[in-house]
């Protein structure tokens, strides 16, 4: 059997549909917001942020939009933070939902850290030039 894996976006759009789904299961009504500045889903009472990983992200850091700490420093009963694994492999019978929201998810924020770095994109073009130069 031959499986063919994902990319960023089909893993994204993978996790949100994905998402949707196990929101219905729980009586949710879940719609997608991606591209408001609400966060990616809104679910009942529930702002959902949700973070797709292609394995695991087990033991990793979690990168977190300004806004979205500020909404749920903001709103610690409303805002949830939904890791989606596994999803690279393509099959959602084989991902793995983990729900961080309330108390668990305001004491992961104490921990956290302010980063400041800077995006450098390459475009295809040039990763292709320098790929084939070897």
């Amino acid at each position: 059997m031959t499986t063919t894996e994902l990319g960023p976006r089909q893993i994204e759009d993978a996790a949100i549909e994905y998402v949707i789904g196990r929101e219905r299961e729980q009586g949710r009504t879940a719609r997608d917001t991606r591209g408001t500045g609400v966060g990616d889903l809104l679910s009942g009472d529930r702002v959902i942020v949700v973070k797709a990983c292609g394995t695991s992200s087990r033991g990793h850091e979690l990168w977190l939009e300004p806004s979205h700490y500020v909404a749920a420093r903001g709103e610690p009963d409303g805002f949830w933070l939904y890791l989606v694994e596994n999803v690279a492999q393509g099959d959602p019978a084989h991902f793995r939902l983990i729900r961080l929201g309330e108390d668990r998810l305001q004491e992961l924020l104490e921990r956290a850290r302010e980063q400041r770095f800077w995006t450098v994109p390459v475009p295809v073009r040039v990763y292709d030039e320098v790929a084939r130069e070897g």
